[in-house]
């Protein structure tokens, strides 16, 4: 990998992750219209570090609070009933689904799962799937002629059996072109949270996940000879700038605009993939990268 391609692909990676369109989908196509190498998933995971240590920073004062809050209550059973512990046992409950999805599916996730028709099918499925959340959130908020407005859910209605749902939710984003964020915040929208509450969560759901598996994927790689340690680290240091940036605006986007712009994104990039494909303009499968 050089380190023009570690340079546009970690912006990338900062820049699509938190959106709803799907990082690991926008990785694996900016390699294949450059015709570079596949990035491959260890790649994509390490950089992931990146912007999950912007997250770190961004939700530093929820997440040192939530933290300290289930410390105390693995001690004290009355801060059991303090909202912060018991998010931080919810973000653990939610991170079950993936940790034991990912695990099992580690060789499809590499490897199949990685096929651009694959990838463009899921981008067109799920942007339909947050077009619908988006529209049920906007006639709650707004009402209607005949009906009135409907109070959605904040983050402290939430509850074991949602924190598995987010859970089920953020581990379809395993498959490249699903979309982390838009996957769990569209789910969110479906069980009746706020917009800003359901990307809340999610981001803070990510966190255990994220970093899991980029150090997991960093072990492996520090055990092999094959890894552009260079290229590598420079571009999760631009994925950590250009994502911190991007969170910034997006908590405040989601406040008031809808997902729409994002949906139609989806749909049009995956009918023109699956386009090219079709027409042999472009291959559906990529060598993984070597480096």
């Amino acid at each position: 990998m050089s380190w023009f391609e570690s340079l546009i692909l970690g912006l990338v990676q900062g820049l699509t992750e938190f959106l709803p369109v799907s990082s690991s989908a926008h990785l694996r196509l900016t390699a294949a219209f450059s015709g570079w190498e596949d990035p491959g998933a260890a790649f994509t995971a390490i950089t992931q570090i990146g912007t999950e240590a912007a997250v770190l920073i961004y939700f530093r004062k929820d997440i040192g609070r939530i933290i300290l809050a289930w410390l105390r209550s693995l001690t004290s059973k009355e801060m059991r009933r303090n909202h912060d512990a018991q998010m931080g046992w919810l973000v653990i409950v939610g991170s079950i689904p993936i940790g034991v999805l990912g695990l099992t599916l580690k060789d499809q996730i590499e490897g199949p799962f990685r096929d651009l028709r694959i990838t463009a099918t899921m981008l067109i499925v799920v942007g339909i799937v947050i077009g619908v959340a988006d529209r049920l959130a906007a006639r709650d908020e707004t009402g209607g002629r005949h009906r009135a407005a409907k109070q959605r859910k904040s983050l402290e209605s939430l509850t074991v059996k949602d924190g598995l749902i987010f859970g089920l939710c953020q581990s379809a984003a395993l498959i490249p072109g699903v979309s982390r964020s838009g996957a769990t915040i569209s789910g969110g929208l479906f069980m009746g949270y706020k917009r800003e509450a359901a990307a809340r969560y999610s981001f803070l759901l990510a966190i255990p996940a994220v970093l899991a598996s980029g150090l997991f994927e960093l072990k492996d790689a520090m055990e092999s000879d094959h890894v552009s340690w260079g290229p590598t680290i420079f571009a999760t240091v631009i994925a950590f700038a250009s994502g911190y940036a991007v969170i910034a605006w997006f908590m405040k986007f989601i406040s008031t605009k809808s997902f729409m712009p994002f949906v139609w994104y989806r749909i049009a990039l995956g009918i023109v993939i699956i386009v090219l494909v079709a027409t042999g303009a472009l291959s559906p499968h990529a060598a993984e990268s070597a480096g």
